[in-house]
């Protein structure tokens, strides 16, 4: 199985810069190394869902509403990004939890949302630097993510990737090391194992974000039980997340 690469634009790139990067990456993109999601922002998916058609390059969006439709203002739902070319969406971001204050109920409900609509969920789980210290950082992982997945049927799986994603990583330079994602991958697919299958524990892609860059990409995307990895910054590089994506083992 290829690895699954996903970049998160977060609040960078109005559409005209986006037209730019996508015209740049798709031409330099083998899609022969790895599987590749791009997640812009709201404004720019349209362009660049019209840029990736005929292309190796999958679309997601950052995040979404729990509702399907009605009186939200300022509220994007799954019906919508379908129908911009979104096959994916990031959901239970840290930035989400921890600025926006999204619970894990919302975080499941959005699930449940997004998978009813016929997109795929990319839910991010992880503790924070507290957490790390005082050794519940397992504790954190296993609640975000039975909580996260409360409800779903196994099947349902099989649109859902697993982002570790410690808050303490995010931004900060300090990437988790190979033992670290290691020893977190083997907590989600313990928990998922509980909570659903064995199958379903081997099947389900988990991934590692935080911090990734082109140097220490190769040693914790090869980590085992990674199946490949969520960019932010770097990813605004396409240049460097175009090597990394035509690189890859």
């Amino acid at each position: 199985m290829k690895k699954l690469l996903i970049a998160n634009f977060k609040m960078n790139e109005n559409p005209s810069e986006t037209k730019l990067y996508f015209t740049k990456f798709v031409a330099g993109f083998s899609g022969e190394r790895a599987d590749v999601i791009i997640c812009p922002s709201y404004v720019s998916l349209p362009l660049a869902s019209f840029l990736t058609a005929n292309s190796a390059v999958k679309l997601g969006a950052q995040n979404v509403s729990d509702e399907d439709a009605g009186a939200f203002t300022g509220e994007v739902s799954a019906k919508m990004l379908k129908s911009v070319g979104a096959e994916y969406v990031i959901v239970g971001h840290s930035e989400r939890r921890n600025k926006f204050k999204e619970s894990d109920k919302l975080i499941n409900k959005k699930i449940k949302t997004s998978l009813k609509a016929g997109l795929k969920c990319i839910l991010c789980v992880g503790e924070g630097a507290l957490d790390k210290n005082v050794g519940k950082s397992q504790e954190v992982i296993r609640k975000q993510l039975e909580e996260g997945l409360r409800g779903l049927y196994e099947n349902e799986l099989e649109s859902v990737v697993i982002a570790y994603e410690p808050t303490w990583a995010i931004g900060t330079g300090n990437n988790a090391s190979v033992k670290e994602v290691e020893q977190a991958a083997k907590v989600i697919r313990k928990v998922v194992y509980e909570n659903f299958s064995e199958k379903a524990s081997r099947d389900i892609q988990v991934i590692y974000g935080g911090s990734l860059n082109e140097r220490n990409a190769p040693a914790l995307l090869n980590t085992p039980g990674i199946d490949g990895g969520l960019f932010g910054g770097i990813s605004l590089d396409y240049s460097a997340f175009l090597n990394i994506a035509n690189s890859i083992k």
